[in-house]
This record gives C-alpha cells, structure tokens and sequence, in this order.
C-alpha cells in the first residue's frame, strides 16, 4: 500500500512538473512575440517647417492621412512666413523637411548647405488675388481700385513671399509707391487675410487658395501673370540636419502621390508639372 502511494505521488509530481514546464514555454513565446511586435512599431516624430498658406490643407488632410498609412509616425506642422521659417532653420530649428512660399527661401537655404539639394522638388504653383470683405458694397474690379481703399493689407515684403510677389506686380502695374502709403504689413498670409476678412482693411493680396479657404471675403482681380517673370512656386525640400532622413524622404514622396495632389487641387492649389 505504502508502494503504491509513493507510485501516485511520483505520477502527481511529474504532470505538475509538466504543466509547469509548458506555462514557462507559453510566457516565453509570449514574451518573445510581444517584444517582436514592438521592435516592429518604431515610434518616429517628423517636424514640417511649411508656409502658412498650408496650414489647413496639412492639418486637415495631408498630415493624417500619412499618419494612417504610417503607423508609429507622428508629424508637427510648424507655419509661418517662409522668411521667418528660412531664419528659424538658420538658427537651428530642428525641423525635418522645408514646404515654402517661394523658391527663394529654399535657394537660400541650399546654398548654405542646409537643405539637400537632390531632394528639393518644386511641387504647386499658386496665383495672387485682390480680395475684399464679402460684406463690401464697393464697386471694384481691378488693382487700379486699391488706390481708393483707405488701408490695403499685403505680406511684409521682406519676410513674406506672399509680400513680396505683391510689390514686385504693383510695380510692374506701376501701382506700388502709391498703394505702400496706406498699406499696412502683415506677418504672413494668413494675418492679411483675416485682416480683410475681419474688415480692418478695405482690400489686400493674398493667395487664390488662402481667398478659397473662407466666405467672408470675395475675390475681384487676379495678379496678372505678365507682371511676374516666374510663376508662384511652393517647393520642397529635406532639411540636412534632419534625424529622420529616411521617413521624411517617404513624406516628400507621399506628397506627390496622387492621393495628395487631389488634397491640393481641391484647395485651390495647381500642381506644377
């Protein structure tokens, strides 16, 4: 009797010793599969210094849908002035990729070295519009009118593209010294349109797409292209410096896809062939 309770015993030892042997190979391939799945899921944060004419297409539909296609990637917008941002990246800002207003600012850039050359592409083209308040009751038509207007709101030409392909068609239109004496500058585009749209100026130039973008103001004159050599170009560029080269090449691709250039034209903006 005695043998057979050590048989028994001996019989209860070894199925627990198997139980817990397989528990021990479950947690280990538990473990392993879940630490494979997570080296799979890198975490990467772009920072996109871009133009605030671009902000809400970005925000709205450029930004999450490369978020969807690409899980673990975060990307920042950072907008303002191309000037500003072209000053910012010279004193370091630790942006990714460079969106401008203006192929100004990016040539700039690239010839201190500061954007890869090789990776700019010269993406949308754009126009410049007079606007008014939609609310306004004044019969005008033409950039001739801007001189009746009591404040005109324009870019600053020195930091704001925007500004400055303003003053280089008003003085092709011989326009200029008399429109800059009641103008006032805003900052970047997006300060001179709500400027007009608030109705603080009577009229202003800004972007068709920034004209598009709301139905407080109205469009009555589009910049003609004769007055400017070159047309409106936003180009794209990686920024040297950056520490996620390999996913902000993937972005500058994205944002030719044709997903995006539908994201673009239905704002307005004119891909540029």
């Amino acid at each position: 009797m005695m043998k057979q309770n050590h048989k028994v015993k001996g019989i209860c030892l070894l199925v627990l010793a198997c139980l817990f042997l397989t528990a021990c190979t479950a947690q280990k391939t538990k473990t392993t599969a879940s630490t494979s799945f997570s080296s799979s899921e890198e975490e990467h944060h772009l920072l996109i210094a871009a133009a605030a004419s671009l902000e809400s297409v970005m925000e709205k539909q450029i930004i999450p849908a490369f978020e969807k296609n690409n899980p673990g990637t975060t990307v920042e917008g950072n907008y303002d002035s191309s000037g500003k941002l072209q000053t910012q990246i010279e004193k370091g800002l630790e942006a990714d990729i460079f969106f401008s207003a203006a192929t100004k600012q990016m040539d700039a850039l690239v010839s201190q070295n500061l954007v890869d050359q090789k990776s700019v592409v010269p993406l949308l083209q754009n126009q410049l519009v007079m606007i008014v308040p939609r609310s306004s009751d004044a019969d005008w038509k033409e950039f001739s009118d801007l001189k009746k207007a009591e404040m005109v709101a324009i870019g600053d030409p020195a930091s704001v593209p925007a500004g400055q392909y303003a003053e280089k068609g008003l003085k092709a239109l011989g326009l200029w010294e008399e429109v800059k004496a009641h103008a006032s500058f805003g900052t970047n585009v997006t300060e001179v349109l709500n400027w007009i749209a608030e109705g603080s100026a009577q009229a202003g130039l800004v972007y068709a797409t920034d004209a598009a973008s709301t139905d407080k103001v109205k469009v009555v004159a589009v910049l003609p292209e004769d007055t400017l050599n070159d047309p409106i170009i936003y180009p794209i560029g990686l920024v040297e410096k950056s520490k996620e080269k390999a996913i902000a090449e993937d972005f500058i691709t994205f944002m030719q896809s044709k997903e995006v250039a539908k994201y673009f034209e239905d704002t307005g903006f004119i891909m540029n062939k």
